[in-house]
């Protein structure tokens, strides 16, 4: 089966290229796989320098891997820090500014250390060879520097425990479903300083802070080092996220306190600068927080009554660290992303300027925050690192990305706007051919993104899933509704698909489609639609509800609430958007699941997915495979082996974006679809 798999896919490449002529100025499959991405800056204590991350593709490995560069502030002698051996991510400067540690699945170095897991790396920030400090069996989650550059802590499940190790040795592997958790604990290491050799004496092994009683999540060091304040949970189930909670932990003797117990998810927790209180995100107790608001809030240190500092702030505050001068955070405003600073004294929120860039995040402070890193891009921009000065000042850019798609032709993206069939504006993302001609018609590919609550901007990325730079190049135009649900328009609109889910997300989608129409610049009879997870789920909706197209792709879709909510590995998300269990309201099921109107369906449908998905199981492909074959609709389904809900290789991605373009160019442009791919049409049932 495997072979013939890849003679498919073999095939898929060939007519692929031959159907495609080679051209610099649309850049080919893998090309843009290749396109790198820099992300994560961490500036330096001083503000003098910054390491970031770099990505790159590993086709001989198959993966994806992380590197780490650094740079002077000034964008001057900028070059690789870590080897490229695996992956090198979550750099952080010790506080004094000596050191560099980072997180790295490199081979190990530490005999007995486990292969393939992320462990503690540590190197001179001047300049060394970086060496292992953990060995931990099931590698790191996070770590953080204490404040006296000698210790870090970090978060880590510990070894199996001797009792699951002889079961396996008796039994054989299995899981228990909401049982055998390994729990996540906050570990203390003192860090070993080199002789002048450059020589590592052996680390010593790390302390345990926190018992089995919970999971963390995140933490932080308090100013004076004696406290770490954390999030936990009760286990690290997904479905057990409403149960976290903010916990203290005296770093000497262990001693823990929960200062914060409030209904819903309480996180992220950053301490003043005196040390006097925690700042951290909480749902404020609101029982449907997938959708509502998140808030910042703080506590005393010792606990005692929250207090909500962003109840007039209408978006999701994003916490980022505690300054003499305020609480920075971060947020969406529609289609930017911003810096703000919160007075914690009046609640009054600042936006602080990113001159360039109307989407700034992965803020990153000096010492004395009169410096910060960010991570910045703007319309039909490619993102880079930047380092500005505060307040505000205009921003020098460390990395130029961008210099690889010098070649290449790309598509404009532009902000357009509608009215959905309710009256609600939707907005979304157009793009055009570089040579766009508004007396033509054109084909039109809908690309719609998942979450529900994520967002699409018109920025520069590399195409993942689905070629759309070489649609447009084809002549097709694509458009990226930001349909209800979306994050970045407030509380609102996120709560428009409340027990409307799919109905109202279509009718937002094909009413961007009918104002296109309108604009005369749509060819009506060369419509598809696209997309994965959340978008996946829209796609198969338009599938099961709709003739106006010509094309589907379904990417890890939902088909029937009830098969998800049984099968997936995050149960609270129906009940929370849906309000009830498919058991107490199998109608709000029925009428927002795409099978419950598959009787209309006619649409060709292509069905992606990982074989291994827990967040939106199998089973919904399954059925909306089986549902089109019976009603004689033409239907491939392709599962990709061993992969969850993401398809997070380069190879198979080269596989998706393939199949996904001779599936569009066969029914959009009239392209034979090669005889391996022709979906087998079954014959109609004989009505009676």
């Amino acid at each position: 089966m495997r072979s013939l798999q890849l003679a498919a896919l073999l095939a898929l490449a060939t007519v692929a290229a031959a159907q495609t002529p080679p051209s610099t100025k649309t850049p080919t499959i893998d090309q843009s796989l290749e396109t790198f991405s820099v992300n994560a800056p961490q500036l330096s204590p001083d503000g003098k320098r910054v390491i970031y991350e770099q990505s790159r593709t590993n086709w001989e490995n198959n993966s994806f891997d992380t590197e780490l560069w650094i740079a002077n502030a000034d964008g001057t002698e900028r070059h690789l820090l870590t080897v490229r051996a695996g992956s090198s991510s979550s750099a952080s400067w010790s506080p004094d500014g000596q050191w560099i540690a980072f997180l790295s699945d490199r081979p190990a170095a530490l005999k007995d250390s486990p292969s393939g897991q992320r462990q503690l790396y540590l190197m001179p920030a001047d300049g060394g060879d970086a060496q292992q400090i953990t060995k931990m069996e099931h590698g790191i989650n996070g770590f953080e520097w204490a404040p006296d550059s000698k210790h870090i802590a970090f978060a880590a499940e510990g070894a199996d425990p001797k009792t699951l190790k002889d079961r396996k040795d008796y039994f054989g592997d299995y899981h228990v479903i909401h049982a055998d958790y390994q729990m996540t604990h906050l570990w203390l290491i003192e860090i070993p300083r080199a002789d002048l050799a450059g020589r590592f004496p052996k680390p010593a092994d790390p302390k345990q802070l926190t018992k089995d009683d919970y999971t963390i999540n995140d933490f932080s060091f308090s100013p004076d080092g004696k406290h770490i304040a954390f999030s936990a949970q009760r286990d690290p189930d997904l479905i057990s996220g409403f149960s976290a909670d903010i916990y203290t932990v005296t770093v000497p003797d262990g001693a823990i306190k929960k200062i914060v117990d409030t209904p819903g998810p309480d996180g992220n927790p950053q301490w003043s600068p005196d040390g006097k209180q925690i700042a951290y995100e909480t749902s404020n107790g609101n029982k449907y927080f997938f959708y509502t608001d998140q808030r910042l809030a703080v506590v005393p240190a010792d606990g005692g009554t929250p207090q909500v500092l962003t109840a007039d702030f209408d978006e999701d505050p994003g916490l980022i660290r505690w300054a003499p001068e305020g609480i920075y955070f971060s947020a969406l405003q529609k289609m930017s992303s911003s810096l703000f600073l919160l007075d914690p004294a009046t609640k009054a929120v600042k936006k602080i300027e990113m001159p360039g860039s109307t989407v700034a995040g992965s803020f990153s402070f000096s010492r004395d925050f009169k410096a910060l890193a960010f991570r910045g891009s703007a319309e039909n921009r490619f993102a880079e690192i930047y380092v500005s000065t505060l307040p505000s000042a205009a921003p020098v850019q460390i990395t130029h990305a961008s210099d690889q798609l010098s070649a290449f032709t790309l598509a404009h993206r532009e902000a357009v706007q509608w009215k959905s069939g309710d009256g609600t504006t939707i907005e979304g993302v157009l793009y055009k051919p570089a040579d766009f001609d508004a007396h033509k018609k054109y084909p039109l590919l809908v690309v719609i993104h998942g979450g529900p609550t994520g967002i699409d901007m018109p920025l520069i990325n590399a195409d993942r899933y689905y070629p759309i730079e070489r649609f447009v190049a084809r002549g097709a135009l694509i458009l990226r509704p930001n349909y209800r649900g979306s994050a970045g328009y407030g509380e609102a609109f996120r709560s428009l698909n409340v027990r409307n889910l799919g109905v109202g997300d279509y009718a937002d989608v094909i009413s961007g489609v009918d104002s296109l129409i309108a604009q005369g610049v749509v060819d009506k009879d060369r419509v598809g639609s696209m997309g994965w997870s959340e978008g996946g789920y829209i796609s198969a909706f338009i599938t099961a509800s709709s003739n106006r197209f010509k094309a589907v792709s379904v990417g890890a879709g939902i088909s029937d609430w009830t098969t998800y909510y049984a099968n997936t590995d995050i149960t609270p998300f129906t009940p929370q958007y849906l309000h009830a269990t498919p058991w107490d309201d199998p109608e709000i099921y029925a009428k927002t699941s795409p099978i419950h109107y598959i009787a209309h369906a006619e649409t060709p449908t292509l069905i992606q997915q990982g074989s291994n998905d827990r967040r939106v199981p199998v089973p919904n492909s399954f059925e909306l495979r089986q549902a089109l074959e019976d009603r004689g609709v033409p239907v491939k389904m392709v599962l990709y082996e061993g992969f969850g809900h993401g398809i997070n290789k380069p190879k198979q991605q080269r596989a998706v974006m393939e199949e996904n373009e001779l599936w569009f160019n066969h029914y959009i442009f009239g392209d034979p679809l090669p005889a391996s791919l022709t979906p087998v049409v079954p014959p109609k049932p004989v009505e009676k």
